[in-house]
């Protein structure tokens, strides 16, 4: 074998690396190769969809009837046909032409409608705390509101809107290939909007997503979108260039203690300008999740933040509801994905913006291979519904130490029915001035729209070939045998009900895919006419993982339950004995729902991502469900025992034999006992016959990341601070990298989770001294006999 395709950073030989290419894929095998559609049958399936339990009226009514016949547009390619004009000259000066018709609506009296608000009329007349009643006087805080209100929000400005807008249309048609949305998905969006305010609550995949999304949705005529930034990840100067094209930013006093006169005059400004936007009805886009970069919650504090305005005002009466629309924006490859966590960190300057867009700019230039996006928007939803319907779904919950730290140790067997608590997102000062029970409404509601986000995110071509190549192919395969079995991952992923944004012959498609991931994978040549495609050993494996995470939603349920499986058949069969070792051993019903409980617990929160109003017995039936869909578990009937089918003899009862979903409380555990009597078997898939094993690899960099954390409790130095304990976690990852192979565990932000889990486990506590907060191994896990347990326990579900 001889290598074809390398990297080849240098520009002189790019031609060179072309051209080796282009004569490598046309002298390719002489198979046959079918197309890749991204629905089955004859329409493309509505994804998106809102809760029907807790907004059942949205679920009927806030939906585009001819949503499915609707196709797709590309927002960058703009055309003669996209102006008024016609003629040579229009050809050629089509983007700024077009730029010129945007309807933007100037809103120059803005501040002083939020001067004679309410609330800030009463700071000025003294009538509230930190007002000009103690000892201020009113022109001082006056000066003073009109400071913190230049701090949040600029007037936009509609010429510079315009030559922005005609700028990027210019720079994202030289780094992306197309950018699709769906027009029966914006029709939809049109609809919700006609009803009042409107607030667009997306993911967080690259700091451009604040400058694309506003950038789709005005060239679809939504108008100006008020984008809410972290002010943390923007210098000073780009804050205020951002605000002149509709930035909000919460002022730093908003974050001082609920007692000080100055935090309680900026948080009473942000709620006049968030009443401003609502009754103005100016379109709002919240970010739910943390920036990529530095490891930190998935949940983002500052969009709770937000979020808790907007929840404040319909509960205030401001405005009667709000319309929520759930958004997801994904890529082939994120642009500015930053892989030093250091530098992630780091304010971008204007000028450091400037720069790395020139650097794009030269990097695509003559670039074959530029990546797509596809932005999606989900069913909207009434807030005020959601409100009214999510309290009655509230039950109790217990910490993850009284859940789980028993089970580990040894001490019992049976797992509490009740829920996980686990919040891993800060609490801002703007969360914390709500009552206590709209700041878990508001949580609950951040999870459960984040939710509804990513299950209606698209799948990329190029998480579906790093997950392929990361979890069933490491070792290299044959570019023939991975075309087939991209095919089959792609239909996979359409039957349960996630869409792909992408379709076309396979053939092309993989050129695409991989010329895309160039710097992580290998081709060689063999003599027979086909390639073998290799994963780069190294640190590119990382990057594979972390694009492989993007299809893990779309299989979740089904990663669970093998995991769990795997785990009850490791203390009965050896790991590498047949399949039909395997296929003798009968799981009851109930012994599959006690693990996969306990794999629940063990998970976190911010993976899973459940939804607030499913119960966790809800997921555990949904998880062996799905097993038993994808043919993976068979029911067996035990000997004596009456078929399942067997209805004939049953008879009817005082006793309902059905139940609302999720409605389990105490009286009704009683009813689990019906499963005593259920078993299952292990079976091959004809299809795939390694399925099982690939769906128990999907969890196995954060389960092994886990497990080495449990190993190193012992070799750590504790105490410690958070970021101090992660930077030796994480050293003792990549030198187990080194040695293993595994570089895909060599990630911070599964080294914080494993820490913030240990935590919540009680393993690891926090405790406060003088140089903050301090980690300490806490005295029941001093022994390494309970280290471990801990490290059994988690081994139980990883592949090897």
């Amino acid at each position: 074998m001889d290598t074809v395709l390398e990297s080849q950073p240098q520009s002189q030989q790019r031609s060179s690396h072309n051209g080796q290419e282009t004569s490598l894929w046309s002298s390719g095998f002489g198979m046959k190769l079918e197309a890749v559609t991204p629905f089955l049958g004859k329409y493309r399936p509505f994804v998106g969809l809102c809760c029907q339990t807790c907004t059942p009226k949205s679920w009927e009514s806030l939906f585009h009837r001819s949503i499915t016949d609707l196709g797709f547009c590309n927002v960058i390619l703009v055309k003669e046909e996209n102006t008024r004009f016609r003629g040579w000259l229009v050809r050629r000066l089509c983007y700024f032409l077009w730029s010129l018709e945007q309807h933007i609506t100037p809103c120059q009296d803005t501040p002083q409608k939020i001067m004679e608000s309410p609330g800030v009329q009463n700071l000025l007349s003294g009538r509230v705390p930190g007002g000009s009643g103690e000892g201020q006087t009113p022109d001082f805080v006056k000066k003073e509101v009109q400071r913190i209100l230049g701090h949040i929000q600029a007037p936009p400005r509609p010429f510079l809107l315009r030559l922005f807008s005609w700028a990027l249309l210019r720079f994202l048609n030289h780094l992306f290939l197309n950018v699709q949305l769906h027009k029966g998905q914006m029709k939809m969006v049109h609809k919700a909007a006609q009803a009042g305010p409107l607030v667009l609550l997306s993911t967080h995949k690259s700091l451009l997503d604040g400058i694309l999304l506003p950038f789709v949705l005005l060239s679809q005529g939504l108008g100006v979108l008020r984008v809410a930034w972290d002010p943390c990840t923007c210098s000073p100067a780009l804050r205020a260039l951002l605000r002149h094209l509709g930035g909000l930013f919460l002022p730093p006093e908003a974050e001082l203690p609920l007692d000080s006169s100055q935090g309680i005059l900026a948080r009473t400004v942000v709620h006049a300008v968030m009443e401003q936007l609502l009754v103005s009805e100016q379109p709002l886009l919240i970010f739910l999740e943390e920036p990529p970069g530095a490891p930190r919650a998935r949940l983002s504090a500052q969009g709770q933040a937000w979020l808790g305005l907007v929840v404040h005002a319909i509960q205030s009466g401001i405005v009667p509801d709000v319309t929520l629309v759930p958004v997801a924006i994904t890529y082939d490859l994120v642009p500015d994905a930053p892989y030093d966590r250091h530098h992630a960190s780091t304010s971008l300057g204007l000028w450091t913006g400037a720069l790395a867009v020139l650097r794009k700019l030269r990097s695509c230039w003559g670039c074959n291979h530029k990546v797509c996006v596809r932005v999606h928007l989900a069913q909207p939803f009434s807030l005020q519904e959601y409100i009214i319907n999510a309290r009655s779904c509230w039950v109790g919950r217990q910490t993850l130490e009284h859940l789980l730290q028993p089970i580990v140790l040894g001490q019992c067997t049976v797992v509490p029915d009740t829920e996980k608590e686990q919040e891993w997102t800060p609490t801002t000062g703007l969360l914390l001035a709500l009552k206590e029970e709209d700041q878990l409404l508001v949580r609950r509601l951040s999870r459960h729209v984040l939710n509804a986000s990513v299950a209606s995110s698209a799948v990329m071509s190029t998480a579906i070939m790093a997950t392929l190549l990361l979890f069933k192919h490491s070792k290299g395969v044959l570019l023939s045998q991975l075309l087939g079995e991209f095919s089959w991952l792609t239909e996979e992923t359409l039957l349960r009900g996630f869409d792909v944004g992408f379709s076309g012959q396979l053939r092309c498609l993989a050129q695409h895919t991989l010329g895309l991931l160039r710097e992580h994978v290998v081709l060689l040549h063999v003599h027979q006419g086909d390639l073998v495609v290799v994963p780069r050993p190294g640190p590119g494996l990382t990057h594979l993982a972390r694009l492989s995470a993007e299809l893990l939603p779309a299989f979740l349920s089904e990663a669970v339950g093998a995991c769990a499986v795997w785990g009850l058949l490791a203390g009965r069969v050896p790991p590498e004995g047949p399949w039909e070792l395997q296929g003798i051993e009968l799981l009851s019903q109930n012994e599959l729902y006690h693990q996969i409980l306990l794999l629940l617990h063990l998970l976190p929160q911010d993976l899973l991502l459940l939804q607030p109003c499913q119960s966790s017995y809800c997921y555990c039936q949904e998880v062996l469900d799905r097993l038993i869909q994808c043919g993976l578990l068979v029911a067996e009937e035990t000997p004596g025992s009456r078929p399942a089918c067997d209805t004939g003899r049953r008879r009817l009862s005082a006793k309902l034999l059905w139940k609302p979903s999720g409605d389990f409380t105490d009286s009704d555990s009683d009813d689990f006992k019906e499963a005593e009597g259920r078993y299952f078997r292990l079976r091959q898939q004809s299809r795939c016959p390694d399925f099982f094993l690939f769906l128990c690899r999907l969890l196995n960099p954060l389960l092994k990341v886990f497990a080495q954390a449990a190993t190193f409790l012992h070799l750590g130095k504790l105490p410690d601070t958070e970021s101090g304990y992660m930077e030796q976690l994480l050293q003792f990852l990549q030198n187990s990298a080194q040695e293993e192979g595994i570089f895909e565990c060599a990630d911070p932000n599964l080294a914080i989770s494993a820490i913030w889990t240990f935590r919540d486990l009680g393993v690891l506590q926090q405790m406060p001294s003088p140089d903050g907060p301090q980690l300490y191994l806490s005295p029941t896990f001093a022994s390494q006999d309970n280290q471990g347990k801990l490290e059994q326990f988690i081994r139980q579900f990883i592949c090897s």
